[in-house]
C-alpha cells in the first residue's frame, strides 16, 4: 500500500486565503501586513501583539518588521476611506514575510502556528501571481516589438507594390518621331 503524502493541515481554521491577501500591503516596496491586522487574525489585542514583539526586538530586525511614518499611515487610512486604526496612540508596524514567520516563535499558541501557516501561503500565492504577470508583461513586450518590426516590413512591401501598379500618366519616351504639328 502506498501512501501519498498529504498537504499539511491547519487545524480547525476555516479562514479563505483570500481575506488574508487583502490585508497583504505593498509599502515601501515590500509587501507586508499590519499589526493590527495580525492581531485580529490571530485573535489577541494589537497592544499584546506588540508587547510579545517589543520583548523579543532582536528576532525582528528591519527587513522583517519595520514603523509605519505618520504619511505612511495617513495614506493607507485615505486609501481605504476609513479610521480603520484609529484611535492609536502609536504608529503602526509593518511586517514583512519573515517577520510574519518570526512571529509564531513569539506569539506561541496552536492558532498563531496554524495562522502563520496560512498567511505564508498567502505570500507565496501572491509571490506566483506576481512572477506569472511579470512573466505576461514580458511577453507583451515582446509581441509589440515584433509587431512593430513586422508592421515596418510590411509598409516596406506596400510601397514597393504601390510604386509597381501604378499607371504612369505619360509615357516617358513616346515611340516614333516628333513634328512640329504634334
Amino acid at each position: 500500500m502506498s501512501h501519498k503524502s498529504k498537504p499539511p493541515t491547519t487545524g480547525q481554521l476555516a479562514i479563505p486565503i483570500e481575506l488574508i491577501e487583502r490585508r497583504i500591503y505593498l509599502i515601501r516596496g515590500h509587501k507586508v501586513m499590519l499589526d493590527a491586522d495580525l492581531a485580529e487574525l490571530y485573535q489577541v489585542t494589537t497592544g499584546n501583539l506588540n508587547k510579545a514583539v517589543n520583548r523579543n526586538r532582536d528576532r525582528f530586525p528591519e527587513d522583517f518588521m519595520f514603523r509605519l511614518t505618520a504619511g505612511e499611515t495617513e495614506n493607507l487610512r485615505f486609501q481605504f476611506g476609513s479610521s480603520r486604526w484609529g484611535g492609536r496612540r502609536y504608529l503602526p508596524y509593518a511586517f514583512t514575510e519573515h517577520g510574519v514567520a518570526m512571529l509564531s516563535s513569539v506569539l506561541n499558541s496552536p492558532r498563531a502556528v496554524q495562522m502563520n501557516i496560512l498567511i505564508i501561503r498567502a505570500f507565496v500565492k501572491l509571490r506566483e501571481m506576481l512572477a506569472t504577470h511579470k512573466d505576461l508583461a514580458r511577453k507583451i513586450t515582446d509581441l509589440e516589438r515584433q509587431q512593430k518590426e513586422h508592421g515596418h516590413q510590411l509598409a516596406a512591401v506596400y510601397s514597393i507594390i504601390k510604386r509597381m501598379i501604378e499607371v504612369p500618366t505619360k509615357p516617358k519616351n513616346p515611340i516614333g518621331f516628333k513634328t512640329n504639328q504634334q
